[in-house]
């Protein structure tokens, strides 16, 4: 009988766990500094992929303008620095916040990192994954404001209901157009959309070029 009602209790404990408002995220920084313009660097890249960090650098610009932010152009920000003898995006990165704003006069840097990029082929699934993590810092004080990830996949959506033959052909296709039309490079798309569109749990702030600027709730 106790065993039954500890059991009991843990259930009650668990479900009542699922059910808890998630924690808030802290944006007291963020609204100090309220940033105009954003630097973004070159991603880090620790998938497989080659291609994985100019294909998220390449989609990042979008989200954050319909934010509300100015966004330095990627292409020549990225040229600035191959000037300067740097396409390594582990020494674009080490470049300190203090020289960074020296240069471009930024508000705040965005740096990204490339966790997962690319299709794969697992038995009777193939998926094109994307995940990528972000921090946005102050180029003024060098404080962190906000960080957040995203992840987004071909498979979303799947309802895996055509039998295993069915799965297993499905699967070859996927993995073979996919590869062919560079599928990760539109879930990318999806993935910054995700995790750098403004008015999203937990992620970044609307900017000033925004008419929803200063209009979140405390």
């Amino acid at each position: 009988m106790r065993h039954l009602i500890a059991l009991v209790g843990l259930v009650a404990t668990l479900l009542l766990a699922g059910c808890a408002k998630p924690v808030d995220y802290d944006y007291s920084a963020f609204r100090q500094s309220q940033p105009k313009s954003i630097l973004v660097l070159l991603p880090q890249n620790s998938s497989p992929e080659v291609n994985a960090s100019h294909g998220v650098l390449s989609q990042v610009t979008l989200p954050l303008a319909e934010s509300g932010y100015y966004v330095f152009p990627v292409a020549v920000v990225e040229e600035v620095f191959k000037q300067n003898g740097m396409t390594n995006a582990h020494d674009i990165q080490g470049v300190s916040a203090t020289k960074l704003r020296e240069i471009f006069a930024a508000d705040a840097v965005l740096y990204l990192e490339v966790t997962d990029y690319g299709t794969s082929y697992k038995v009777i699934t193939s998926e094109s994954r994307v995940t990528v993590s972000g921090k946005l810092v102050d180029l003024k004080t060098g404080q962190q404001l906000w960080s957040g990830s995203a992840t987004a996949s071909s498979a979303e959506g799947d309802s895996g209901n055509n039998g295993l033959l069915g799965m297993l052909l499905q699967a070859a296709i996927n993995q073979i157009s996919h590869t062919l039309s560079d599928k990760s490079y539109d879930i990318a798309g999806i993935t910054t959309a995700r995790l750098l569109s403004a008015g999203r749990p937990s992620g970044i702030l609307y900017g000033p070029r925004s008419p929803k600027y200063g209009k979140e709730a405390e």
